[in-house]
């Protein structure tokens, strides 16, 4: 009886796989067939469909994966990959994914380390917007138009190629893709004076659930809130942005001190700690603790305390701040 028992519920077992795995494909199909009854003609979204039984899905897939946690065989893996090359790529996948019932990630090609833009614990595919990174400066009136594929090193050297005195305040990391950094606020080395990178973002284009691609007037004001730091994907795609471009002085001065246990770190934090936030606003100095090799034994540990620094300024400036508001630091010439 046991034996018939468990021999019903393996045939049972085999019979849900197979069925999930037939309805899984019967959803692909359809998605896929969706997106080419979207196409237009003058852009075709042929070339930017990838499925499991392409050759080039797993590359594609693992091109911007950070953690290797998530490219593992058990991993659940979307059933499409669309890499966008034109906005009406975009349109297509949010209308057909709202068709057959698919969940979409959006990524833009950054450093996604949680996994957010490439994994789920429900059915779905993958709308990939690194393709789009068109950047557009205008210095007449210091905006630019960024698509959000586009990273924050595109974004600055574009910026940097048609002016010495303008810039933008984002993250420092230049393979961050900007359409996860915005919506999600944007911190970085300019922030004590501009503010986060939503802080100067005056317009956008988006693609709504039902396809619309919608601006800043007819989204409407909540709307524009809520993308700009509430994590945008919750909302719509943001196909771009538009930046207001903030000024900056031609030289800037940076530094980076270290210091461990043992050279007075925790008294140097802790002065940190009380004065940060009260440092001329063309000041920004963070501190990074790390664990690092001690000096007396060879097996011996320690932690370090990096105080690193950006002013918008010159040296001679920063130097005469920091002797004010930081003595205890020891900031030398030499050292900015």
């Amino acid at each position: 009886m046991k034996a018939k028992a468990a021999a019903i519920l393996s045939a049972f077992a085999i019979l849900s796989v197979s069925f999930s795995l037939a309805n899984s494909q019967s959803v692909q199909d359809n998605f896929v067939q969706c997106l080419l009854n979207q196409s237009q003609p003058s852009h075709p979204i042929t070339g930017a469909i990838y499925t499991p039984n392409n050759s080039s899905f797993s590359s594609v897939l693992h091109s911007y994966a950070r953690n290797l946690r998530y490219m593992t065989p058990e991993t659940p893996k979307p059933l499409a990959i669309v890499t966008a090359l034109h906005e009406s790529h975009v349109q297509a996948t949010v209308i057909c994914s709202k068709s057959v019932g698919l969940q979409i990630r959006i990524r833009s090609g950054g450093h996604d380390y949680d996994g957010l833009s490439y994994v789920s614990s429900v059915p779905f595919i993958i709308l990939d917007m690194f393709d789009l990174r068109s950047i557009d400066i205008n210095i007449t009136d210091e905006s630019a138009w960024v698509q959000a594929g586009a990273s924050l090193g595109e974004v600055y050297y574009r910026i940097a190629e048609k002016s010495p005195v303008h810039g933008f305040p984002g993250g420092i990391c230049p393979w961050l893709g900007v359409g996860g950094h915005f919506t999600g606020g944007g911190y970085g080395n300019m922030m004590r004076k501009y503010g986060l990178s939503v802080d100067n973002i005056i317009d956008a284009y988006i693609v709504d659930v039902n396809g619309r691609i919608l601006n800043r007037a007819s989204m409407g004001e909540d709307v524009f809130w809520a993308i700009r730091g509430g994590g945008a994907a919750s909302f719509c795609v943001v196909l771009s942005w538009k930046i207001k471009l903030v000024r900056v002085p031609e030289t800037v001065t940076v530094f980076r001190i270290a210091r461990t246990l043992e050279e007075g770190a925790t008294d140097l934090v802790f002065k940190w700690q009380h004065i940060a936030d009260k440092l001329d606003e063309n000041l920004f100095l963070r501190v990074i603790l790390s664990a690092e090799n001690g000096t007396r034994a060879p097996d011996e540990k320690t932690i370090q305390a990096s105080f690193v620094a950006m002013f918008l300024g010159e040296n001679k400036r920063l130097l005469q701040l920091m002797k004010k508001s930081f003595p205890e630091l020891g900031l030398k010439k030499k050292n900015a």
